[in-house]
């Protein structure tokens, strides 16, 4: 009797242990819904840059009023992950963290020209830029995954802005993400999926090298002293 009510009491203890788990995970996931909401529409938002140089800026400044409101969101999330648990419910928001990560990244390179910093990225979401013992913070593998997806959208934009004329902007953007290219290259990338993901960034430099080429041949690539 005494030993069935032990085993009782410890099964009695998983099932509150697990609905507790649930209980986290379900408010995890409808903050992540909220502000993964916010991320498509960012993300549609910035498309505008295949299409036009007009309304760059603009959009520019929808986003980063978008990405306020996101870091509501993370601020929401940091109160619902208990300490000492990131890693435990990280699959609920690293797509998404990735993902603000490379629209981050894109607003500040059209603003600036110039690449978003780890603590940039953070400080726009409003986390903690470094792991800590305890605490919700910005991991270094999700902000690599962000900046690989900046450089597929950037071959796009290389192309893209050809075909409106622009001859300069992909100048700038072989000259950004050759840079990226050789920082990449320093790393011992162990991650399957970001080294999967570093993979196809040869094939966003052959991209880029490709309309540097063509308009080479064409006679109409920029003067050195002309590209930003």
């Amino acid at each position: 009797m005494c030993e069935n009510h032990v085993i009782n009491t410890i099964f009695t203890d998983f099932q509150r242990n697990m609905d507790m788990d649930q209980e986290i995970r379900e408010v995890i996931r409808n903050i992540c819904k909220d502000v993964g909401q916010i991320s498509r529409e960012a993300t549609t938002l910035l498309q505008v840059i295949h299409h036009s140089d007009k309304g760059i800026m603009a959009a520019c400044v929808k986003a980063r009023d978008l990405f306020d409101k996101a870091r509501e969101g993370y601020a929401r999330l940091k109160e619902a992950v208990p300490p000492n648990d990131y890693y435990k419910y990280q699959e609920h928001w690293r797509n998404m963290t990735q993902r603000y990560c490379f629209l981050i990244a894109l607003t500040v390179w059209l603003e600036t020209g110039i690449l978003a910093t780890h603590e940039t990225i953070a400080q726009v979401l409003g986390i903690c830029p470094l792991e800590r013992k305890a605490g919700f913070h910005l991991d270094i593998e999700d902000y690599l995954n962000g900046l690989l997806q900046l450089c597929s959208e950037l071959a796009r934009l290389a192309v893209n802005s050809v075909t409106r004329g622009d001859y300069e902007k992909p100048m700038q953007i072989s000259k950004f993400v050759m840079e990226l290219n050789a920082g990449f290259r320093l790393l011992n990338l162990k991650n399957d999926h970001l080294r999967k993901r570093f993979d196809v960034l040869k094939y966003d430099v052959k991209k880029i090298e490709e309309v540097v080429y063509d308009l080479s041949i064409r006679g109409l690539r920029p003067k050195p002293e002309s590209v930003l």
